[in-house]
């Protein structure tokens, strides 16, 4: 196996400037926290009807990506294959990082963050939220456990039993976000145990893609290599986990539309005439699945470095788009609070909800991503998690054995 060489980022103009943008987009966020908590839900788009809004979109995104993003070290050490080992640190970075931003969203959004000692105190397991926490808060010990193995010296026969924790604990840590949806069976657009195995597709796709976009410019920004065959592997394995979402988005409308109690909310989703169908149709699977695919299968295209990077930018929009179909879409469709009766009152019962996302909540959310983006830059500044060059002739493009130990 070659030989890897890490190295920090150096302090420069760029990456000062890089962290003073993230800072202020960090402090917008805090503002608009604040701004929510001091005048109440009442200045944003939610109401009764929409309790989970923009922000809980960012969240959402952020942790299913948390845990896609770190399978890049899970092939190294899971999987025993070479070709992802020295990019197996960065993956862990981003793992922690990204998680960090999208539960700062989310506990910043709850409304009264201030009880938020309350959730971690008492447990109530009959609810999935109640299991998260745990899966969350395992996660980062989890995996500084993990990088721990890698980047310790004379720590090197632990790396492999340390990835398959971290790989397993993933695995359930994107089921139980799925679960969220999958279990909540008063609203007729989630309620289908599709969703947990939905949700882990999404991770991979959306992971994968924030990978090759946040390592390419970390390369560039330290001048640092990224070789091209090194990329090309990097997109055919996108384009695997693109079309494992477009299929168990299939298998998940499929289900819906034959089980007549979904017929509604399938209808409005699939072929209504508000904007929720559009950003299925057009966002989601046009612009966040075919096109992407296209890009990185298509030999005339898989090859070229723009390309690649154009379809992970495309994975990232649509699957943004995914998470507000799921999430929001959702919602807006009224609840069945009597299956097979017609409901009508003054509380607006039966009516398709409205919402219209506001800056706070936009501001809030963009908080999350920068603070995500920056504990990553700040760690690769601080200790030694990217390489030295991840050029072609610097890592193994060969196929590797199944089995094994990794050192």
């Amino acid at each position: 196996m070659k030989r890897t060489v890490y190295r920090e980022l150096n302090l420069s103009p760029g990456l000062l400037l890089i962290l003073g943008l993230l800072g202020l987009v960090v402090a917008a966020g805090l503002g608009a926290a604040w701004y929510m908590e001091y005048y109440g839900h009442v200045v944003t788009g939610m109401n009764n009807q929409i309790v989970w809004g923009l922000p809980h979109v960012f969240a959402i995104f952020l942790i299913v990506a948390a845990s896609g993003v770190l399978n890049v070290a899970s092939l190294a050490s899971v999987f025993n294959r070479a070709l992802y080992k020295p990019m197996a640190r960065l993956s862990g970075l981003l793992a922690i990082s990204l998680l960090a931003g999208g539960l700062a969203v989310l506990v910043l959004d709850l409304g009264r963050p201030d009880r938020l000692i309350v959730a971690m105190t008492h447990f109530n397991f009959k609810s999935i939220f109640a299991w998260n926490i745990f899966l969350y808060t395992g996660f980062f010990v989890i995996v500084a456990a993990y990088l721990f193995t890698q980047m310790g010296r004379g720590f090197g026969r632990f790396v492999r039993p340390a990835g398959w924790v971290a790989f397993v604990w993933r695995l359930a840590l994107t089921t139980g976000t799925g679960s969220i949806f999958g279990w909540l069976v008063a609203r007729e657009a989630y309620d289908a145990a599709i969703m947990a195995p939905l949700f882990i597709a999404m991770s991979l796709s959306f992971g994968l893609a924030v990978f090759i976009l946040f390592t390419l410019r970390s390369c560039a920004l330290s001048g640092r290599e990224f070789g091209q065959d090194l990329l090309l592997r990097l997109g055919r394995l996108l384009g695997l986990f693109i079309a494992a979402v477009l299929y168990f988005t299939a298998v998940q409308h499929l289900t819906a539309l034959y089980a007549s109690e979904h017929r509604g909310v399938e209808g409005f989703l699939l072929f209504g005439d508000s904007i929720y169908t559009t950003m299925f149709w057009t966002g989601q699977v046009l612009i966040g699945g075919v096109v992407p695919l296209v890009l990185v299968t298509l030999p005339t295209h898989g090859v070229s470095r723009v390309a690649i990077k154009l379809a992970s930018t495309l994975v990232i929009v649509g699957g943004f788009v995914q998470v507000y179909v799921i999430v929001i879409g959702g919602q807006v469709y009224p609840l069945a609070l009597f299956p097979g009766m017609e409901v009508s009152s003054s509380f607006q019962d039966g009516v398709i909800a409205g919402y219209q996302p506001s800056l706070p909540e936009f501001l809030l959310g963009m908080g999350g991503v920068a603070l995500a983006l920056a504990i990553a830059v700040i760690g690769m500044k601080t200790l030694r998690f990217l390489p030295e060059s991840l050029g072609d002739e610097a890592v193994d493009l060969q196929p590797e054995p199944r089995t094994g130990a990794v050192t």
